[in-house]
This record gives structure tokens, sequence and C-alpha cells, in this order.
């Protein structure tokens, strides 16, 4: 696993990817890890709840400027939901609802998986961390109080049987932001006839990063003060976008905030990654018509041509 970063990144700017382990909230998860790393600006990119393992994207210093990439983007969880039982959570922490006998037919769980693919509408749990007036929804629900969600647009892009057990299924799912992999689970239960909730529940992806590309807070703790060295380089969280690559003269313009025309010809629309000279990493730009660049989320670090920033991997 090659994580390493050029020297001027490891001090305090980057992406840690992190395996969650069960049983800890995501902002108890970061808040050790930022002991672990001796680094204080830092947040993550989406939360897990305490049942649930898997990759969760921290982001530290400068890299904070670009943690809405991450929450805006595709994620890929591992499930196993139970059949049979309903609870107030969605999940098994919950108190039991009901409990419903069990007749799965491959077929109709096909169908019945097949309906919740694509664009669907999705209501949010009470049991989220969703706010109502200021408060989290979980604080009411635990309150007794439940808040007429309305229902969210989200796009189920795969939803896979991996195992098929009596009354469980295993099953992997790539979804949009702000999909409830609990709600998934209530909604397959309900058109099954028999209800259901999630019993184990592991992210596995988050935009571009893996699951394989994560370090636990075992191995962070075990490298000591070489950990800080294990961050990703900032602009990793952009790979997906456009690299704008910028001579001296063009990048000292648009640090100082300046639009300037596109360079090489190329036409973008959109945000862009902008470098300047050696490929040192300058921050977001985007299209601001008639062909030029405008910035629009600069490291904060960068002076006059960029040549105190990391460079791109």
């Amino acid at each position: 696993m090659d994580m390493a970063l050029a020297p001027e990144q490891v001090v305090k700017d980057g992406i840690l990817l992190l395996d969650k382990p069960l049983g800890i909230s995501s902002n108890r998860a970061l808040q050790q890890a930022k002991r672990l790393l001796g680094l204080k600006k830092a947040g993550h990119t989406g939360s897990l709840d305490p049942l649930a393992s898997g990759l969760l994207p921290l982001c530290f210093g400068e890299a904070t400027k670009f943690s809405q990439f991450l929450l805006d983007a595709d994620k890929v969880y591992r499930a196993t939901f139970r059949l049979g039982v309903s609870t107030t959570t969605g999940d098994a922490e919950g108190e039991v609802l009901n409990t419903r006998s069990v007749r799965l037919v491959e077929d109709v769980l096909h169908r019945a998986m097949a309906s919740l693919r694509g664009e669907i509408l999705q209501v949010p749990p009470m049991y989220s961390a969703l706010k109502h007036q200021g408060r989290p929804l979980y604080e009411l629900a635990r309150e007794g109080i439940e808040i007429i969600r309305e229902p969210r647009r989200v796009r189920i892009h795969r939803f896979d049987l991996l195992a098929m057990g009596e009354d469980t299924l295993d099953v992997e799912v790539a979804c949009s932001k702000g999909t409830y992999i609990r709600s998934l689970a209530v909604d397959l239960g309900e058109i099954l006839g028999c209800g259901a909730h999630v019993s184990a529940l592991r992210r596995l992806a988050s935009g571009p990063f893996r699951i394989e590309q994560a370090l636990t807070l075992d191995e962070l703790a075990l490298a000591g003060p070489a950990a800080a060295g294990m961050l990703l380089a900032v602009d990793q969280v952009l790979s997906h976008l456009p690299a704008v690559f910028l001579d001296e003269a063009e990048a000292r313009a648009i640090v100082l905030g300046q639009k300037l025309r596109q360079p090489g010809g190329e036409t973008f629309s959109g945000a862009v990654r902008l470098y300047g000279p050696d490929k040192v990493f300058l921050g977001l730009g985007e299209a601001a018509g008639e062909g030029r660049i405008a910035p629009r989320r600069l490291l904060q670090q960068i002076s006059c041509c960029g040549n105190k920033g990391p460079h791109v991997q």
C-alpha cells in the first residue's frame, strides 16, 4: 500500500483513509486518529454508525476545504439484512417492533430488489443525524417523538445479492450520497411482507477511495510519529476533476484572485484542479465563461506561485 507523501505534505495536510472499527462513533474515531497523528484541524466525510465498520476518510488541515467532495460522493456498502424482524432503528441496536414468518422465494426476492434499484424515494429514519429545528432526529426519537420526514430522492446504482440464508441476505449496495442502508433494508422487508433490519454493515468505498487502502487505529498507533507520513495528498480527493497546469505568471495571477485564459487552448466546464510550476497543487478553480478560469478554493499556504504547496502524485 503506497500512501507516502511529498515531504511538504507530511506535517499537517492530507487525507487519512481509516478503517473504522465496530462499536465506536465516527467522531470518536476521528478524535483518536487526531491524537495518534498529533494534528488538530480535522473532520470526517460522512458518519458511520457505531454498529458499522469500514472506510471513513478523514481530512486534515487544508484537506478539510475539499471534504464536501467526499460528502457528495457515491458510496459502496456490504450488509447483512435479517428478515422477519423489524426494529425501531432499522438495525440490530433497536428494540424489536414485531416478528413475522419468512418464506423466501428467490424469484420474488430478485424482483423486490430490482424494484429498489435506480432512482427511488427514501424516507430518512428517525434514528439519524438529520436535524429538526436544530436537534438531531435520534434525540427526538429517544424521547418518543416522531417527526414527519419528507422522502428524499436517492439513486441505487447496484443492489446485488451475495448470499441467501433462511432468514438473512448478504448484499452489496452502490449508492448516491444520502442513502440510508437501514431504510433500504426496511423497504425491502416491507415489499417481501416479512420486515427486515440491518444486522451488519461495512463501507467498502467512498468516491475514489477503497477499503483496501485504509489503515486501522491499531496500525496508526504502531506507526507512532511516522503515522503523519501516511496521509494521502490533498488533491487526491479531487482526482475525478480535470487538471489544469499553469506557468509561473498564470499561477501568480490565479493566487491573487484574477481570472485567466484557459491555458493550452483547452476548454473546460465546471470545477478543475489547478497546478503551478513543478506540478504543485494550488487548489480548486472553475470555468468562468468565455474560455476563462477563476480561483474557487485555494490552499492557504500558497503565496505567489505555489512553491509551498503539495505536489501532485
